[in-house]
């Protein structure tokens, strides 16, 4: 026998599948401007990750949690006993938790829209995070190794891309034809590739220098280190960081010179300005001995760089305006 109410009802006259009148299964698909906001959330999140891991590095506070999973042998969480590093170094942990929470985030709505080019760059985002939480826990197990220590931010600066890239593609109805002629599509590809020299050299230089991630209670740092003359690879750091400029205003100039897409052509000039501030950035702190604002504030711009080159990598192909940019129940002219 069935209630008055039909079948799917209990005796309150509510369905079993709902809390009140809330639903408790998922949207079927999300809007595009959901896909968007969080996409753009895990992009900030993946910049911002890289920033308080340098605070973590220049403040010492590198084994401020001496073990990991768990912060030491007795606690999931800093003690006291470790005064300020325990509490830099914990949450730094606990944000990489948030950027996970965020990226699988992304992971569902990307996968519940029918914007299926997005879901390999979501499915590398949220396993980037999850490997770069197990080498964070290598990189204090190994007691700050130096090369673990520049691989895990090189693998953060991966994520950068691929988040900035992912959030770019939710704007536009997926990835179409190229903007640009071959050889100013080789030029664009090649300060890509650039780019990634100067920002592996520039781990090394780092890890070449005085901030090893540790100190003593003196605040003398105690960390292995690099064993590359610092004088050496931030000269060579530097010329490489000058070929990449004169490349970046090379393409700048052509694009302009061939009328090229408005949407390239900014690009270009972005990333030309965020590449000449944090060459400035480089050489005050090379010549006032790496102090520690300055350090941060060359990371922050590292990462600037590692988007803005993301960026224009993305530019120089239009949308694929055959792909939809609507949820198969929200018709494409309410979007507009």
């Amino acid at each position: 026998m069935t209630s008055a109410g039909g079948p799917c009802r209990t005796a309150g006259g509510r369905s079993p599948h709902s809390i009140g009148a809330v639903p408790l299964a998922l949207p079927t698909a999300f809007s595009p401007t959901v896909i968007s906001r969080v996409a753009l959330a895990n992009a900030v999140a993946n910049g911002l990750i890289v920033v308080t891991g340098g605070a973590v590095r220049l403040t010492g506070s590198g084994l401020g949690c001496p073990t990991w999973p768990s912060c030491t042998e007795e606690s999931f969480v800093n003690t006291d006993e470790l005064a300020i590093h325990g509490v830099i170094e914990f949450g730094n942990r606990t944000l990489t938790g948030v950027l996970g929470i965020i990226a699988l985030a992304l992971l569902v709505v990307v996968f519940r829209s029918p914007r299926s080019d997005l879901r390999p760059l979501a499915v590398v985002s949220f396993l980037g995070i999850a490997a770069q939480a197990m080498l964070g826990g290598i990189t204090v197990l190994t007691d700050l190794n130096p090369w673990i220590v520049a691989a895990h931010f090189l693998v953060s600066a991966v994520l950068v891309a691929v988040a900035t890239t992912l959030w770019l593609r939710t704007r536009e109805a997926g990835v179409g034809q190229p903007l640009l002629r071959r050889p100013l599509l080789l030029l664009t590809y090649g300060i890509a590739a650039v780019t990634a020299v100067v920002i592996v050299l520039g781990t090394i230089v780092t890890g070449s220098g005085p901030h090893s991630g540790d100190v003593d209670e003196d605040g003398i740092p105690t960390g292995d280190r690099i064993h590359f003359d610092p004088e050496t690879v931030s000269q060579l750091h530097a010329d490489v960081v000058f070929l990449l400029l004169g490349l970046t205003v090379a393409l700048l100039v052509a694009l302009h010179a061939t009328d090229s897409p408005g949407r390239v052509r900014r690009a270009a000039r972005d990333l030309l300005i965020v590449q000449l501030a944090q060459g400035v950035v480089g050489y005050v702190q090379y010549f006032t001995d790496l102090p520690i604002a300055l350090v941060l504030l060359h990371m922050l711009g590292a990462v600037l760089i590692t988007a803005c080159t993301a960026r224009l990598v993305w530019s120089v192909r239009g949308p694929a305006s055959e792909l939809p940019l609507s949820t198969p129940s929200q018709p494409a002219s309410a979007t507009r």
